[in-house]
Formats: structure tokens, C-alpha cells, sequence
């Protein structure tokens, strides 16, 4: 980020202690700031379809710079460091297995990776849990969210996703970059639930600390 020298570390110290991090009271199922401990007011009014949250950086200034490096292929060497981030930040989770975001086949055709799967495989690893990389498949590629309200992102993401497998009593970690609306996250969420998940917990690299309007 500043371009001085950070040894065999993605960051330097100096850059590393000032990234926005998700510190504070937050919404133990979406993830976004409460005055309290518990659940947020949307939440509680209409509970998505996961059932937690976890994101160790906050979706702002030099974490928006890394993870869009890493979303475009110019940051590939920062998938270590943010795995890292996440292993610190759900070290011993309750689950069964990790599930990357699945990517449809002609954005991956286009990208030549999915930096979700690359995050996954290296937190199961650490974790000691299977990784899911084939079980659920993105049918619809969806158009781009940023910019739509979130009922009209909540329509574009409907029907995305199919499981190719039972996940009939899994507890399933989900993993992916970047938390905006949570619209795919809770539509992937429905899916597995619908195939028999019993718990969907997301864990992101990074949150947004603001939603879309209705």
C-alpha cells in the first residue's frame, strides 16, 4: 500500500494497523453494527436465510484497494494474507464444511479464477474441514448489483444457485470476499437450507457497514 519494503509479509506493519476493522457491537447474523449485543431490527423483523456472520475488515479505503486487486488478478498474493484473516477470525468453527461462492462458468471463463474458492480451500486447509468446491453450481450469471436497491438485488439473484449433492444436516461455512447487501449470500443460504443444510454461516472477507435502500 505505501510501497516501502514488507519483508516476506503481504503488508507492513504501519499499513497493516491502519486497515478498517469490523470491531464493535455487531449483528451476530448479518454482521452489521448494533447499539447492543444481539440481533439488528431487520433481523429480528425478517431473519435471513443464514443464520451467522463473520468479516475481520471493514469494506473501505485499503481493504476495498486489496480486495479489488484480488478480485481483478492483480493481488493474487494477497489470498494468503486475507485466508489468514479469516482463520483468525473464526479459528474453531462448529461446522462440517467450507463452501466457496460459486462463480458461473462464463465470468470464471473470463476471470480465470474464483478468489472465493482460492480463500476457501486455504481456510478448510487450516481448519481441518472438507472443502465443497463442486457441490453447488451458479446457473444464472447475475448482472452486477452495485447500484440497485436491495429488493431489486434480492429479484436479480432469485434462482442462481442448484446443489448437486444432499447437505442434510450440515453445518456449512460459506466463504466469499465481500459482503455488500447480503442478497447472494442469503439466496446461496436458501439453497442449501432448501436442500437440507441445518446451519449457513457466512464468512467474509470484508463487510460494508451500510445497505442499500429498499
Amino acid at each position: 500500500m505505501c510501497g516501502e519494503s514488507s519483508r516476506h509479509e503481504a503488508l507492513c506493519a504501519a499499513c497493516d494497523a491502519e486497515l478498517p476493522r469490523a470491531l464493535g457491537a455487531l449483528c451476530r447474523c448479518c454482521g452489521l453494527p448494533v447499539p447492543g449485543e444481539g440481533l439488528c431490527g431487520r433481523c429480528l423483523r425478517r431473519p435471513p436465510a443464514f443464520d451467522a456472520t463473520h468479516a475481520p475488515l471493514v469494506y473501505a479505503g485499503a481493504v476495498r484497494a486489496m480486495v479489488l486487486a484480488l478480485k481483478h488478478g492483480r493481488g493474487f498474493a494477497l489470498v494468503d494474507w486475507f485466508a489468514q484473516a479469516l482463520l483468525c477470525s473464526l479459528p474453531e468453527p462448529q461446522a462440517d464444511c467450507v463452501l466457496p461462492m460459486p462463480l458461473h462458468p462464463a465470468r470464471l471463463a473470463s476471470r480465470g479464477f474464483n478468489q472465493a474458492a482460492e480463500l476457501a480451500r486455504r481456510y478448510a486447509r487450516g481448519v481441518g474441514l472438507p472443502c465443497r468446491l463442486q457441490d453447488v453450481v451458479r446457473r444464472v450469471d447475475t448482472p452486477k448489483l452495485a447500484g440497485l436497491r436491495q429488493q431489486e438485488r434480492k429479484r436479480a439473484v432469485r434462482g442462481s444457485f442448484v446443489c448437486r449433492q444432499d447437505f442434510s444436516g450440515q453445518r456449512i461455512i460459506v466463504v466469499d470476499d465481500v459482503m455488500t447487501s447480503g442478497a447472494t449470500l442469503a439466496e446461496l443460504a436458501a439453497t442449501l437450507k432448501a436442500s437440507g443444510a441445518s446451519a449457513v454461516t457466512n464468512l467474509v472477507v470484508a463487510r460494508t457497514l451500510r445497505l442499500p435502500s429498499r
